[in-house]
């Protein structure tokens, strides 16, 4: 390992210093011994620079500045592979990731699991490690990438096991528990700097104060400002021990009824409410956020014209000018629908950038971004002053985090630091905590054990397939009954309804059901049998408000393994029930509050609330 890591750094001083980069000298010894491990972490004013960024930018061309502005993804498992040449080739016209890399003079990289970049953290640091020597190598950018994932937990996490799963942001919302959002984080940040990633696109800062959101939900910690805010700068502040966090989506996605990667959303909300939702932004902001991620959606009190992402208001006059951020602002991926049914790639690259970003994050035509910016340079729509001062915070950032001097991630770390066993049992322990009861009739549950025979079926967008054998492997005897699909249909509900008739108990795993009369029918059905129906709410904690008959519903906030675990610990009694509801639930009928944020059982009987009392 260590010629290696010898030859690397060699390789990235001398590109770096042959580009006007005026690095410190640093010794191959030096190198070895700051080779991330399990204990290592760094926040931006830890990394030693002596980086005249400023020389640098005067150095650089136009095409080269414009790279350092554009991140996108590529495709392939790692630097050199043309396994996907077919894919790089219609999307980039050439074959490989370091290929991409090299014609774009890329700033930054974007993994995605459909892209082929996350088969497995080995393979992971293989490629960040590649596309490094990529961008310092003869023909690259001669300056280290930001190499950048969503990785938020839960629901949305590209790097699947063997790292850590987490159980998401709305069950850690369920714990209320900030110290338990500071762990999150620093298994987020210290996993993947192991696997060479510099940038999470993490956490999710939106408050899902709209049940029928379709593309936040359980992404979101809560509808509460100020436990969003607590649990949001938190888990900055593990993240960010380690690389940087990014809040997103700024204004705030918390509120729509549009999926923004199918359309443009709008919200019409005051500017009174606006503020709640810029709280958890602010927050992070005052908490030293190196990156903010815009939302594709029009926000009515600031601009009704244009969505966040291309609006000067929202991104120059509320974000930089009075909420004071001065960190990287990047675009959501520019892919979506939401801007290109609305907008031609040249004209979505030069509003994002007159609107104040400084990154155009995966392009879906990036020869097209990179000549729209040009020719507005050459026309005189962009001036070079102001790539000048996006590139500038890109290098500034870059240079205080130690990207410059030091890209590479050691392989030897991974083992030791991804999918730990105290990173696997802090997960466990946020899974059993957000374990929520909102309803027990009859003490239904736990569940015995010794006796109980269990019939699991559900929706089969809600893994019952993965809840049955936990249950078996804890004891009890699981018949199954199962069908694909979110819809149940007829005949599986009669087919549910005969097997209840030989068991005990029921238990149905629901998702999204308060928009599902499928799910509604046959929980109902399995009611009318006599028997006692569980509910596992796998997905948004809204499900009981249309399940009358059940007799007990507890939300889980995601069907992962790590939440199905907590789920088979809570029903056997393992556990009792600490979780709180993180959001309000309606009525089914939209006439006020079923249960209020703060909401949970325990198995005494008695609710958990927030402000300390209990109540029969």
């Amino acid at each position: 390992m260590k010629d290696q890591g010898t030859r690397r750094l060699v390789r990235s001083t001398a590109v770096l210093a042959g580009a006007g980069l005026l690095l410190a000298a640093v010794s191959p010894a030096q190198a070895e011994t700051t080779a991330p491990t399990s204990t290592t972490t760094r926040t931006p004013a830890a990394a030693n620079s002596s980086v005249d960024v400023a020389a640098m930018v005067d150095a650089m061309t136009l095409d080269q500045k414009i790279g350092q502005m554009t991140w996108t993804h590529v495709y392939g498992s790692s630097a050199n592979d043309t396994s996907m040449a077919a894919s790089n080739q219609a999307r980039y016209g050439v074959s490989t990731p370091a290929e991409v890399v090299q014609k774009y003079d890329l700033g930054g990289v974007l993994y995605f699991a459909w892209s082929g970049n996350t088969a497995n953290p080995q393979q992971v640091n293989g490629l960040s490690n590649g596309l490094q020597d990529a961008a310092l190598a003869d023909g690259g950018p001669g300056i280290p990438l930001a190499v950048t994932i969503d990785q938020e937990g839960g629901l949305v996490a590209r790097v699947g096991s063997p790292a850590t799963e987490l159980p998401g942001n709305m069950a850690l919302g369920a714990t209320f528990d900030t110290g338990l959002a500071r762990a999150q984080g620093d298994i987020l940040g210290s996993e993947l700097k192991a696997m060479g990633i510099n940038v999470d696109f993490a956490p999710v800062l939106d408050l899902n104060t709209n049940p029928d959101n379709p593309v936040i939900g359980v992404r979101s910690m809560g509808s509460d400002a100020k436990t969003v805010s607590r649990l949001g700068v938190a888990q900055i502040r593990g993240i960010q021990q380690h690389v940087s966090a990014t809040a997103k989506h700024f204004p705030g996605h918390g509120d729509t009824e549009t999926d923004s990667h199918y359309g443009l959303p709008e919200v019409t909300y005051d500017r009174a409410t606006l503020n709640q939702h810029l709280k958890p932004f602010q927050a992070a902001i005052d908490a030293g956020i190196d990156m903010i991620m815009t939302a594709h959606i029009v926000v009515d009190a600031i601009d009704p014209d244009l969505p966040g992402t291309l609006s000067p208001k929202v991104l120059t006059g509320l974000l930089r000018d009075e909420m004071g951020f001065d960190g990287i602002i990047t675009t959501d991926a520019l892919d979506m629908e939401a801007m290109t049914d609305n907008w031609t790639q040249e004209e979505m690259s030069v509003k994002a950038i007159q609107a104040g970003s400084d990154i155009l994050l995966n392009s879906p035509d990036v020869d097209a971004s990179i000549a729209g910016v040009k020719q507005a340079v050459a026309d005189g729509t962009i001036t070079e002053a102001r790539l000048d001062e996006s590139v500038t915070r890109i290098l500034t950032w870059k240079a205080k985090r130690g990207i410059l001097e030091h890209p590479y991630a050691d392989p030897a770390g991974v083992g030791t630091v991804v999918g730990s066993e105290r990173h696997l049992r802090t997960a466990a322990k946020i899974a059993d905590r957000s374990m929520t009861l909102v309803r027990n009739d009859r003490r239904t549950l736990p569940l015995d054990v010794r006796r109980d025979d269990v019939l699991v079926v559900g929706a089969g967008s809600a893994w019952p397939e993965r809840l049955a054998p936990m249950l078996a492997e804890r004891g009890f005897d699981v018949t199954t009954e199962l069908e694909n699909g979110s819809s149940p249909s007829a005949a599986y509900r009669e087919r549910a309804v005969a097997a209840a008739a030989d068991v005990d108990a029921v238990v149905f795993t629901s998702n999204n059901a308060s928009g599902n009369p499928a799910q509604q029918a046959m929980v109902a059905a399995l009611a009318a049998t006599g028997k006692p129906v569980v509910v596992v709410a796998a997905r948004n904690p809204y499900d009981v408000n249309v399940f009358p008959g059940a007799d007990a519903v507890l939300n889980s906030y995601g069907y992962g393994v790590v939440n199905y675990a907590a789920v088979v610990r809570a029903l056997a009694g393992d556990i009792n029930t600490k979780g709180r509801l993180p959001v309000a639930v309606p009525k089914a009928d939209g006439s006020g509050t079923m249960l209020p944020v703060g909401y949970g059982e325990h198995y005494s009987g008695r609710p958990w609330w927030s402000h300390g009392k209990h109540r029969r």
